[in-house]
């Protein structure tokens, strides 16, 4: 499996079991380094709000957020 695509598992995952917060920014980071967009993490974490609801899927959107920021990645504008 490629990486970008195990870390997109992994943020799902993480996300899903909620408290993992320091685990996701790292895993945030790592998915950038492997070349997903701020787009696609964003988009992947929003999606997890279907299958674990909504509160899990605030709280790893704004670790995202987070390291977004850091990285000089905000605002995106460009969520489907």
């Amino acid at each position: 499996m490629p990486a970008r695509d195990r870390q997109l598992v992994t943020l799902g995952v993480l996300a899903a079991l909620g408290g993992c917060e320091p685990e996701l920014e790292v895993h945030v980071n790592a998915a950038l380094n492997v070349g997903l967009t701020a787009t696609e993490v964003a988009e992947a974490l929003l999606h997890t709000a279907v299958y674990a609801g909504m509160p899990r899927s605030i709280n790893a959107t704004l670790v995202a957020k987070k390291v977004f920021g850091e990285r000089g990645l905000l605002p995106i504008s460009n969520l489907s």
